[in-house]
């Protein structure tokens, strides 16, 4: 299993164990020589669904490269810290874990704005620093002359042209409208949906912002009514979406609602009511349905480790699992080729894996420096909630 480190607080241990209470912890002997990976992601509060499934794929895959022999002869640790999904904790967790516990490299979690914030410190400290959830353009796509920012998940401007497409095939959308929450993640994908609306030529009824923290949203959704929105664009985490969806019912508004992942990373349906199944949003892997060998040795394989998983609906956000575990071993392989785990290094070791047959997919020269995300749209698929299990929807 993967070990976490002694320095962890006793606060974080708590809440890690609020989320899993199979998330044990072990405690190697100071002198043991390890390969330390860190994570900064939301352990606890409305997304903490989403920072579990992170560090069940993250200690999955650890497990695997360990039973293996580790990295550079060397154990693998993983070091969490939870960034509260809040931006300027998650830039002091970011830093606790490179400055203070050495990592020779560090995952994200769901939010955005948390994952921007870290984005800077990342190029400048030169350790790299990968997402697994957060889908925001510009994390990879920051303009740095060296960048150390690397992705297993979706992209935002890649997203939103898949989601104008559904909109438009799958509703017959001509007129949508867009309700987006009023940060960073919301403005990427505003800029995102506009272009791909106007590629398609579709006419937009409108665009309101709301705060993560609003609890009616009534008058946002009647301007978008009022415009004539024959769809809506939602993009939002759990807890907000849930109230976009009970704004939607106060108004006996059945407009359909196509939404980013957002609500794949928490308790949607409980939050949101029935209603809430009625949502079609965007993944990158379902455990549901899926028969690929790959994905029933790694399902069987969490449920040895984590025994209260018992179907495919325990591993929803099955994302986030599996995001985590492809960039977990995607990582290790870059160490492996740069022999070190200098930050430079391994950001260059990268760049020189060559294959690496996944969870999500086959990858064949997932990164290169034009391009430092690994995923593509052909690996999305859209899916919605059957109680609290995410299912990919059929034709």
């Amino acid at each position: 299993m993967a070990a976490v480190s002694p320095t962890i607080s006793r606060r974080l241990l708590l809440a890690a164990g609020a989320v899993s209470l199979s998330f044990a912890v072990t405690f190697p002997s100071v002198a043991q020589e390890v390969v330390k990976v860190g994570l900064v992601a939301a352990m606890s509060g409305q997304s903490a669904k989403s920072g579990e499934a992170i560090v069940r794929g993250l200690s999955l895959a650890i497990d695997e490269v360990n039973a293996r022999g580790g990295l550079l002869g060397k154990k693998v640790e993983l070091v969490v810290r939870d960034d509260e999904s809040n931006p300027a904790k998650g830039v002091i967790a970011a830093r606790e874990l490179v400055q203070r516990e050495k990592v020779a490299a560090y995952f994200g979690g769901i939010d955005t704005p948390v994952s921007m914030a870290i984005v800077p410190f990342a190029n400048q400290s030169k350790v790299p620093f990968i997402g697994v959830w957060a889908a925001g353009t510009p994390i990879t796509r920051n303009g740095a002359p060296e960048n150390y920012v690397f992705r297993v998940s979706a992209v935002d401007d890649l997203v939103d042209v898949a989601l104008v497409d559904h909109a438009a095939k799958k509703f017959g959308a001509k007129k949508p409208g867009m309700i987006l929450i009023n940060n960073p993640w919301g403005e990427s994908n505003e800029k995102g949906l506009k272009e791909a609306l106007a590629a398609k030529g579709m006419q937009s009824a409108g665009v309101e912002k709301f705060e993560s923290g609003d609890v009616d949203l009534v008058p946002q959704l009647t301007r978008l009514k009022d415009a004539g929105a024959d769809a809506l664009f939602m993009v939002a985490n759990v807890a907000p979406s849930a109230q976009v969806v009970k704004s939607l019912e106060r108004m006996s508004w059945n407009v359909p609602v196509v939404s980013h992942w957002g609500p794949a990373g928490g308790r949607f349906t409980e939050l949101g009511g029935p209603s809430a199944e009625k949502v079609h949003f965007i993944q990158t892997f379902s455990f549901s349905g899926n028969k690929s060998p790959k994905a029933s040795e790694v399902f069987t394989a969490l449920q040895k480790k984590y025994p209260e998983i018992k179907s495919a609906a325990d591993v929803t956000p099955a994302v986030g699992i599996a995001n985590a575990y492809d960039a977990m071993h995607l990582t290790a392989l870059a160490i492996t080729k740069a022999g070190s785990t200098e930050g430079p290094k391994v950001r260059e070791g990268f760049y020189q894996i060559e294959k690496y047959d996944g969870l999500i997919k086959s990858y064949v020269k997932p990164f290169s420096k034009d391009n430092q995300d690994a995923l593509s749209p052909s690996d999305y698929l859209f899916t919605s909630f059957k109680g609290n299990e995410i299912l990919p929807l059929t034709d």
